[in-house]
């Protein structure tokens, strides 16, 4: 038989506080997902009981839940034939509103409404007739769907403990379908999200249709403004009425059978599914059992639901109208067996006419109508227990290694103890990351290693700071020695430039005095020039006196000697002036090569001196750079102080 999936969800408030994990009896119903807005925790709609425990626990409001309201209402509007029955605590949570809210409903096209309180007399019938011709030690009552799920989920050894009689609901819509033959769908309203399962079970055969929730209802009908002129419920009940507050089904078997009858009752999701774990055992030892455990999900009973109104779980009104409501009924039913109007409660008929009673009053009734069948879904939802070595890696997996830190049970996880911890990662339930333990290792492991970098550090950086103080000690002896160094470069550029300027006056000297000389050549060109002029005047006079002395004879010997002087007179300064002309001629190309020799000697000067001057300015920047590496060589090696 299909499994049916839970009614429950996570939606978008989920703040991943874990709160939901405690409170919820079943280990894998909640599985935790990490996504990068941090921890969401999900419903495993496989493994969910619908026993809504997260709702109470959840201050975010972060669960929700599906119910039949609106297609109900859909459907009535569509024209279908539908008619309700209502649970008991409906009437007990709003006794001012409630002939108001079916007037509302007939109004909408429901056809007929019936009080489950009616059926829950057939059910405290069908369960004695069923236990007293069928003797089962240690029955369990199912009127409650939340702990029939978990039993066929969960301890399905008891489901042969669970009496096979439907819920007061089921009786209701069996007994109008079967014996009044109405042919309507049938909505249940409702006060459990749990209903649903049991509408949806195969078991119980379609005979409800829809689960309508108080909550949802109540708000539907008011934002639809559908309160209208009151109408009443149909068919006479009785003590079923009581049903819903905790030990209803009890009051009902001892109202009877009597008190002498052993019935343990237990309610509430944080007791009643532990004790049906230590119930399964208790049976399996086989040990002493009650005639009867009436268990109920809700600690409240269904008087207080998990789909009731969040303003009617702060009041106790509710619960005060019940206890009016169960003593209208009993006084009903005193006057009915005794057939006086007044008489005093307590002292009016016995066990065994109130039975009797009971049983007239369903005679016409097969019991074998209202009895049910249960599934064993426990294969669909199987939680795995780890071995012990598999417990051992994941103990050490959460930094786990001591037998005192795997008790240490701080439930900040959800769940009661590192043990359970350890089955839900198991189960792929949780992560180990959701494990507060577990993170605060991780931040001590951090934190050691975090102190063992710091000291590591601690211990480089003493290291990097003696070599740094050693490389910036040599550092600042080069620095001194380029210091030094640049200043004795500074000092011989400025010699050199020094003797640059000497050496290009000396150009200047030397290029003035050629110039000098230059004027003396022409002025002895000029003389050279009258020199020659002189000679060719001498060698004319001698010429003439050769002349004259031949003409004279002995007479002019004395003037030819007189002439041969001359022209001796005249070759030699002829060649004087030729030879002064080739000196000249010498010595202006001396000059001038000394000169253009001069003009390149102070060219390269220039450039020299040029070159030197900007040294010198290099010099000085390398100074000043000189001096900011000093400077900043002495405030390193005073921070290297600080820091030791």
């Amino acid at each position: 038989m299909a499994l049916l999936p839970s009614l429950v969800r996570t939606n978008d408030m989920c703040v991943g506080c874990n709160r939901c994990i405690s409170v919820c009896p079943v280990l894998n119903a909640n599985v935790t997902v990490m996504t990068e807005n941090g921890p969401r925790i999900e419903v495993n709609r496989d493994a969910c009981i619908n026993c809504g425990s997260c709702f109470d626990a959840c201050d975010h409001h972060a669960r929700t839940y599906d119910d039949d309201t609106e297609r109900f209402f859909a459907d009535l509007k569509a024209g279908k034939k539908i008619s309700i029955i209502l649970a008991p605590a409906f009437l007990a949570n709003y006794p001012k509103e409630y002939g108001s809210v079916l007037g509302g409903l007939k109004n909408a096209g429901v056809n007929r409404m019936v009080s489950v309180s009616y059926g829950a007399d057939i059910t405290t019938w069908a369960y004695i007739k069923y236990l007293t011709t069928n003797p089962l030690e240690g029955a369990i009552s199912q009127p409650c769907p939340a702990v029939v799920n978990y039993i066929e989920k969960y301890v399905p050894e008891l489901l042969p403990k669970l009496v096979p009689v439907h819920s007061p609901m089921m009786c209701t819509a069996i007994y109008l379908k079967k014996y009044e033959n109405l042919t309507d769908d049938l909505a249940f309203i409702s006060p459990c999200i749990a209903k649903k399962l049991e509408i949806d079970d195969p078991n119980t055969k379609g005979y409800v249709t829809y689960n309508v929730t108080f909550d949802n209802l109540m708000n539907y009908v008011r934002e639809h403004n559908m309160l209208k002129e009151w109408q009443n419920d149909e068919i006479e009940y009785g003590l079923g009425a009581v049903y819903p507050t905790p030990g209803g089904l009890k009051e009902n078997v001892f109202w009877f059978c009597g008190e002498d009858v052993v019935i343990r009752q237990i309610e509430g999701e944080k007791r009643v599914y532990r004790y049906l774990d230590e119930y399964s055992k208790r049976v399996q030892d086989g040990k002493e059992l009650p005639f009867l455990v009436d268990a109920l999900n809700c600690g409240e009973g269904c008087l207080y639901g998990t789909a009731v109104e969040e303003s009617k779980l702060a009041s106790e009104d509710a619960f005060y109208e019940m206890a009016r409501i169960r003593a209208r009924v009993r006084d009903f039913y005193n006057k009915k067996t005794t057939g006086k109007k007044e008489k005093k409660l307590g002292n009016v008929s016995t066990k065994e006419e109130r039975l009797a009673e009971l049983n007239s009053a369903f005679a016409k009734l097969d019991v074998k109508d209202f009895m049910r069948k249960y599934s064993n879904h426990s294969a669909d939802v199987k939680i795995l227990c780890p071995n012990e070595q598999e417990k051992e890696e994941i103990f050490c997996s959460l930094h786990k290694y001591t037998p005192e830190s795997r008790r240490v049970d701080c439930a900040s996880c959800g769940y009661n103890t590192c043990e359970e911890m350890v089955k839900a990662i198991y189960n792929k339930c949780n992560h180990k990351s959701n494990c507060v333990q577990y993170e605060k290792s991780k931040i001590l492991e951090d934190k050691q290693k975090l102190e063992q970098m710091r000291e590591a550090a601690i211990e480089k950086n003493e290291q990097i700071a003696k070599f740094i103080e050693q490389d910036f000690e040599q550092l600042e002896l080069s620095v001194n020695e380029v210091a030094a160094g640049n200043q004795q470069t500074a000092g011989e550029s400025e010699v050199i430039q020094a003797t640059m300027v000497t050496i290009s006056n000396f150009c200047d000297e030397l290029k003035e005095s050629l110039r000098e000389i230059e004027g003396m050549l022409e002025r002895l060109e000029q003389d050279n020039q009258n020199i020659t002029a002189i000679t060719r005047k001498t060698n004319l006079l001698a010429l003439n006196a050769s002349v004259e002395a031949a003409r004279a004879g002995e007479a002019g010997k004395g003037f030819s000697v007189v002439a041969s002087e001359i022209k001796v007179l005249s070759e030699s300064s002829a060649v004087a002036t030729k030879s002064s002309t080739e000196n000249k001629l010498q010595i202006s190309g001396a000059i001038n090569e000394i000169s253009q020799r001069a003009e390149q000697l102070q060219a390269s000067i220039k450039g020299a001196n040029e070159q030197v001057l900007e040294l010198s300015a290099r010099a000085q920047e390398i100074s000043a750079a000189t001096e900011t590496l000093q400077s900043i060589s002495e405030s390193v090696k005073e921070k290297m102080k600080e820091l030791e």
